[in-house]
């Protein structure tokens, strides 16, 4: 995957080890089809993942629902019960200091 998602996931890790650098990422829920499998990061407990799709890279909150979002950064699962998602094309802009609240938010979520 040497391309933009490359490159846009590795923009985003930055961002959310800027927000805490307590975070800890871990790949998850490996499979055939997903051999690296699923970066996440947690302090806590499970504050997002980063999945890469063909035409979008997905960070996915998972307590999203529960967390403030005043720059309106969550554009996917937007009617989920408990999660909210960041979809990001190759030429979409990213609020990066709303998207680092966000990190934040959810890092307190967890720890209350």
């Amino acid at each position: 995957m040497s391309d933009w998602r490359e490159t846009r996931v590795e923009e985003i890790k930055g961002l959310i080890r800027a927000a805490d650098p307590a975070i800890v990422e871990e790949a998850k829920w490996r499979k055939p089809s997903n051999p690296d499998g699923v970066p996440t990061f947690s302090l806590d407990g499970l504050v997002c993942t980063v999945e890469t799709y063909k035409d979008k890279v997905k960070v996915t909150f998972a307590k999203g629902a529960s967390l403030p979002d005043p720059a309106s950064v969550f554009n996917a699962s937007l009617t989920a019960g408990t999660r909210r998602a960041v979809d990001l094309g190759e030429n979409d802009v990213l609020d990066e200091d709303a998207f680092v609240a966000l990190i934040r938010a959810a890092v307190a979520a967890n720890q209350m």
